[in-house]
């Protein structure tokens, strides 16, 4: 019975065919006869795929006999001479040498602290006091002896330069007033230990201690001063460079959070390479007239390590090796309008930029080199040239 059915349907099918071959495929729309329509678009799909099967033998054949249909058609680049500059891609961390946390010279209590965080200062402004401890009653006191002594010094020696006296007499006035002057000064220095002043000038960026805390020399720190005109960025540079990252060269750096970029200059580079990752250091002065520039930003910094006047440079990809480990490009030769024979050579890099390498050796600036259809050519081959450009190379 099943076996019936599907004979009998077949044939409806094949007489609905028949039928939609008269008809267009506007009008069998028009129908809205879902069945008709299946069948047309069965007919057309049918049809379709014999035409796609005819256009491939056809154009197999016109490959086999037409010799035009054999040549590879290629892209051309013109190899001229530029200015090849190469940079060095590093990280570093910006720094000033005037980022000082400033500690108390005499242990004592902070009796006052006269300036406030954000607040500018200049080199020797008092920051804060310590309490003495009575230095300051003592100093009174060694004064007064020491004028005493002046006195008696100043009257011994007149009478010495009468001949009047012994010259013991005098030797000893004199000696008691150096003597009374040494520890006036020594109490002084000491006195002076209590008053903290700002070793530069600068912003105070912290206050540490407050006022009224016990301090002591090397455990309390009191303020951080920050001067942000002197600042430069600090990286570490691997040992291969040592001869090309030098003192002077031009740097480009990018802040990334900032998004500000400048153009500086190297200006010292380290002498001495750090065993642990073979690294030396190199210092990059910057500008930071606007103050957005902080002590431990990050930054990008593209060193310029190498340069070359006249450099030819081609895109990397279209660079083949062979067996022996040659690198080689394809030029074209014996060019006639379109037409010209590739011919391969066998080159030489030096180093990259981008998606651009250097040809220290084996290329002209006069030669034309086959940029797309490159990997599809053989040596000797007949080609058509579709188009020639010039590389271009962004750095």
């Amino acid at each position: 019975m099943k076996y019936t059915f599907t004979l009998i349907f077949t044939a409806l099918v094949l007489v609905s065919c028949g039928n939609n071959k008269t008809q267009s495929v506007e009008a069998i729309i028009e129908t809205g006869d879902l069945e008709q329509i299946r069948a047309k678009k069965a007919e057309l799909d049918a049809q379709q795929t014999e035409l796609d099967m005819q256009l491939k033998q056809l154009t197999a054949k016109i490959k086999e006999i037409d010799p035009q249909q054999k040549i590879p058609l290629i892209t051309t680049i013109s190899a001229e001479e530029t200015v090849f500059e190469h940079y060095v891609e590093l990280q570093g961390n910006v720094d000033t040498k005037k980022n000082l946390v400033i500690y108390p010279e005499y242990s004592g209590i902070l009796t006052y602290v006269y300036v406030k965080e954000g607040q500018k200062v200049s080199n020797g402004q008092i920051l804060a006091k310590i309490d003495d401890g009575g230095l300051s009653q003592q100093l009174s006191q060694l004064e007064i002896q020491a004028d005493l002594a002046k006195t008696t010094f100043e009257r011994q020696k007149r009478l010495w330069d009468q001949n009047i006296g012994s010259e013991i007499q005098y030797l000893q006035a004199k000696s008691t007033f150096e003597a009374q002057q040494k520890a006036v000064q020594q109490l002084e220095q000491q006195i002076s230990r209590t008053v903290v002043r700002a070793p530069f000038s600068g912003t105070i960026d912290d206050v540490i201690t407050e006022q009224g805390s016990v301090v002591a020399p090397g455990q309390s720190a009191l303020f951080r001063i920050v001067n942000l005109d002197d600042m430069y960025i600090e990286t570490d540079v691997p040992e291969s460079y040592i001869t090309n990252v030098t003192e002077g060269k031009m740097v480009e750096i990018e802040f990334p959070v900032l998004g500000k970029k400048l153009d500086a200059k190297v200006r010292q580079a380290g002498n001495f390479i750090n065993p642990a990752n073979r690294t030396f250091k190199v210092e990059v002065g910057i500008p930071n007239t606007d103050k957005s520039i902080k002590p431990n930003l990050t930054a990008r910094l593209r060193i310029n390590d190498y340069t070359n006047e006249k450099a030819i440079l081609i895109p990397l990809s279209i660079i083949s090796e062979n067996a022996k480990g040659e690198q080689y490009v394809y030029t074209v030769t014996d060019k006639s309008d379109s037409m010209a024979t590739a011919k391969r050579a066998i080159i030489k890099t030096g180093k990259t930029q981008g998606d651009f390498i250097e040809v220290v050796n084996g290329l002209n600036s006069t030669d034309e080199i086959i940029k797309e259809g490159a990997r599809s050519v053989k040596d000797g081959q007949q080609v058509k040239i579709i188009r020639n450009e010039i590389a271009a190379v962004t750095q």
